[in-house]
């Protein structure tokens, strides 16, 4: 790219927010058993796999966080690799963000002007702070690029990151927290550059949570993802998945308004709606159907059907019987995954997040203070910032995981920890933090759950490959979580965005060259967009003063889906 002869040059400083499973992880413990691991990355390169293949037991013990306190085991201590080349690549020949750096370092950035926010994505954001000081490192690199350069500061994020950056912005401004005032975003961050945001959660992190079924669900490359499959059982992925408190940022938000609500089952008085119905005081909220549903779809394949369960092959499809769910919408899938999971794991939910949305002003301003609220765009508003842009940048066109097919198989017990029977409410939490009992007699009475991959229809609408309805999306993040809050639910003077921060949406088509293995300079799969050509570009305009020169493009019917969403 000839940067230079387009007259870009280094403007505001710039500072990178990476994605979960992206930043390496070191070990610092000292132990006898661990010493031989030292400063060495347990996460990230070759030795992730050596440790996977000949040190199986204590991998899994350095790299599961304890579950009471969401830190560090006693005795353990995994810290976030620091510098540029944390979250550079992944594994030799697998770069992350060295495509991104290397252009930037054309137009002269270096470490002086160029900053990587790397962090421990296991930890929950409020463990972040509490373990490792990481915003308030983050609000002092921004205070002092801008009392250095004199310039407000571009931070630039990517999937998971996105949604970091929406904490922060929060936290920053908050009396309780980071106590910037209401005007510090204003005063200090010129544009927030979500790329491929995890904005509204992701279907994928849902599947592995109910099952461990981690396949593309986390960010790895085909090495890492091989490495978890091959050595580990679903129930071990997805213990230690579930382990990761962060991760669970990625819970899929708004429920049924955004996700969509399952038509009834058809009666005989009445004709069965179709999924794409709509309310006869507005045209906008479909009664039933998701927003993204394909026209015309008939009711039974409609992505509002977020779990669809079934009994063990080689049975029929069977939608009831002990433990056996049925069909469950987005939100229901929710509150169905947590009355099924330790306790322990169910408090950590009620003390570090929040999904739901929140429309009455009034709340929005309390929410304000409340961390639990600051992951979640639809529960808090967007900062007093009018002069600071957000530019939403991400692909589309690859096919994408949005609703699933399950199968009910043996009876297990709910939890694997030892729990006692009478913990029931987590203190000082009211009834939000009641969490389901432990059966009586500590009988194996819930299902295992996973995927059903007899499930299977090349032709249908929507798609079914192995169990997984196919949606739009980059190939990771369903295009609702991508777009719907920049084109609809941030509309200058909403209540999301009482202040009026302009929000820029680019959209990418997913074009990837034929015989380049990471999809060359068109492509817009979630990871190797961060190498192609458009968005490097848009990012090095912002980054030089020139953001003006990126302009709204649309490629998907995001728009129309976004009207649909139950914003009121």
């Amino acid at each position: 790219m000839a940067l230079k002869e387009q007259g870009l040059e280094a403007s505001h400083p710039v500072i990178l927010i990476p994605g979960i499973v992206s930043t390496g992880l070191e070990s610092w413990t000292t132990s006898p058993e661990y010493r031989s691991y030292f400063r060495k990355r347990l996460w990230g390169t070759t030795t992730m796999v050596r440790a996977v293949l000949t040190d199986r037991e204590r991998w899994i013990a350095a790299l599961m966080l304890d579950p009471d306190t969401g830190l560090d085991p006693p005795g353990i201590k995994v810290r976030a690799a620091q510098g540029l080349d944390a979250a550079s690549t992944f594994m030799p020949g697998y770069w992350i963000w060295s495509k991104i750096i290397e252009n930037l370092a054309v137009i002269n950035y270096d470490t002086n002007n160029l900053y990587m926010a790397a962090y421990d994505w296991r930890l929950s954001y409020y463990n972040l702070e509490v373990r490792d000081g990481y915003f308030s490192r983050l609000k002092a690199q921004v205070e002092t690029f801008k009392r250095r350069h004199g310039k407000r500061v571009v931070l630039v994020s990517h999937s998971m990151g996105g949604t970091v950056v929406m904490y922060f912005l929060k936290w920053v401004e908050a009396p309780s927290y980071g106590n910037g005032g209401p005007n510090w975003v204003e005063d200090h961050i010129e544009a927030f550059v979500n790329v491929a945001g995890t904005l509204l959660g992701v279907p994928k992190a849902m599947a592995a949570f109910v099952s461990g079924e981690m396949r593309d669900t986390v960010e790895i490359n085909p090495a890492g993802s091989y490495v978890l499959e091959k050595f580990f059982s679903r129930k071990e992925r997805a213990r230690l998945f579930r382990s990761w408190a962060g991760s669970a940022s990625m819970w899929i938000k708004g429920g049924d308004a955004v996700w969509g609500t399952p038509a009834p089952f058809a009666s005989e008085t009445e004709p069965t709606p179709t999924a794409n119905d709509t309310r006869l005081d507005t045209e906008s909220a479909p009664v039933y159907g998701a927003p993204d549903d394909p026209p015309g779809i008939a009711p039974e394949d409609s992505h509002a059907r977020f779990f669809n369960f079934r009994a063990s092959p080689p049975a029929d499809h069977v939608l009831s019987g002990p433990g056996i769910p049925g069909n469950l919408s987005a939100e229901q899938a929710g509150n169905w995954l947590l009355g099924n999971v330790e306790e322990k794991w169910q408090k950590m939910m009620a003390m570090n997040y929040s999904y739901g949305i929140e429309r009455d002003p009034d709340r929005l301003a309390k929410n304000d203070d409340d961390h639990t609220k600051f992951s979640n765009p639809l529960e808090v508003k967007l900062p007093n910032a009018p002069s600071t842009r957000i530019y939403c940048l991400y692909g589309h066109g690859k096919d994408t995981e949005r609703s699933y097919w399950y199968a009910a198989s043996e009876f297990e017990h709910e939890g694997s920890d030892g729990s006692t029977r009478d913990e029931e409410c987590a203190a000082d939490m009211g009834e939000t933090g009641c969490v389901t009992q432990r059966t009586p007699l500590d009988m194996p009475l819930s299902r295992r759950n996973m995927i059903d991959v007899a499930v299977h229809n090349d032709t249908g609408v929507p798609k079914v490959k192995s169990g997984v309805k196919i949606g739009e999306g980059d190939g990771t993040v369903a295009l609702l979580s991508l777009g719907a809050m920049c084109v609809e639910g941030w509309k200058s003077g909403s209540k999301w965005n009482p202040h009026g921060i302009k929000v820029i949406t680019q959209e990418m088509a997913h074009e990837p060259e034929p015989y380049d293995p990471r999809g060359g300079q068109t492509t817009s799969d979630h990871i190797d967009i961060l190498g192609s050509e458009a968005l490097n570009m848009a990012i090095l305009r912002i980054a030089a003063g020139r953001g003006e020169d990126v302009e709204e493009r649309f490629v998907s019917r995001i728009q129309d889906y976004a009207k649909k969403i139950r914003w009121d």
